[in-house]
Order: structure tokens, then sequence, then C-alpha cells
């Protein structure tokens, strides 16, 4: 379990659809916008975030079937296990991954809302960022994170159990 990561193919580790509930309750499916190269852990992880032990990091950026919503997904490949489950306004996460041409493009640091931290007693943490497509930059105080947080866990959960199964 612990080798995964390196011995999966990418499309196993982030699969090209998942599908997903959009924040008004509605079936959506989140579709793979592109996959970033394997990272340092400093790069790929916020201050903060960057999990002890931390060998290396890959992310993955998803946008919903309707282009509204996006989200980096991060791994972090641990040493030894780690745990927890954190959620939280704006936390420290992963850095979000643009990808040129389509609904991704516009997503960075400014643009993430919100995120999911979720480990385990595996050796893998799973953090996400989670924003809008049309690049609207977050403001403290912003009332749209408990709709973005739902999308964040969704992501992270999902990728969380196909790691950890």
């Amino acid at each position: 379990m612990s080798e995964r990561w390196h011995a999966w193919p990418v499309a196993k580790l982030f699969p090209g659809t998942m599908a997903g509930v959009s924040p008004s309750g509605a079936r959506v499916t989140y579709v793979l916008a592109g996959v970033a190269p394997e990272a340092p852990c400093r790069v790929a992880f916020q201050p903060g975030a960057v999990p002890r032990g931390c060998r290396t990091a890959l992310r993955a950026t998803y946008a919903d079937s309707t282009h509204t919503f996006v989200a980096t997904v991060g791994i972090a490949v641990l040493d030894e296990p780690g745990s927890g489950r954190y959620d939280a306004g704006r936390p420290a996460s992963v850095r979000p991954v643009a990808f040129p041409g389509g609904p991704a493009e516009r997503f960075g640091e400014r643009q993430y809302f919100t995120g999911v931290l979720m480990g385990s007693w595996e050796r893998y943490l799973v953090a996400t960022a989670a924003g809008y497509a049309d690049g609207r930059s977050y403001r403290p105080g912003d009332r749209t994170v408990p709709r973005l947080r739902g999308i964040a866990r969704q992501l992270a959960t999902a990728l969380h159990r196909t790691l950890t199964r």
C-alpha cells in the first residue's frame, strides 16, 4: 500500500472523472483538467500545510462538469503514517495548479477559497484547495466557503479511499 503512488498508473491515482454532488445538491461529474509533475512537498503545499516526513507530492486539478467549480487535489507521500481529518475556512493546503485552455486556467493562490486535509494511519495525506473557475479571488469572510468545502471534502475523500483501500 505504501508504494501505490509510485507503482500505479497516473489514471488510477487521478481518475479522468469522479462522480459527486454540487453545492446545490445536483449530481455532477468532476473532470480531470490536468496532472502536475511530481514536486517537492515544500513546493506543492502552502507554508503550514507541509506534512512532517513528506517525501514527495502529486497534484491534479478537477473541474465540475458545469465549469463552475475547480479544485486541486494533492497527495503527500509520507515516510511514516499520519493521522487526522481537518476542515477549515481557508486553511493552509495544497497549492492550486492551473491548466491553460480550460476551466482551471485561472485557478491560483488567490482563487482558492477553502480546503480539506485528510490523513489516516497510512502513508498518505490528501489535501484539496477549491474555488471558482471564473477566477474570482478569495476575500476574508466570503460566505461561499461552506458550499465549496463540500467539493473539497468529496474529492479528498474519494482519492484518499482509493489510495488506502
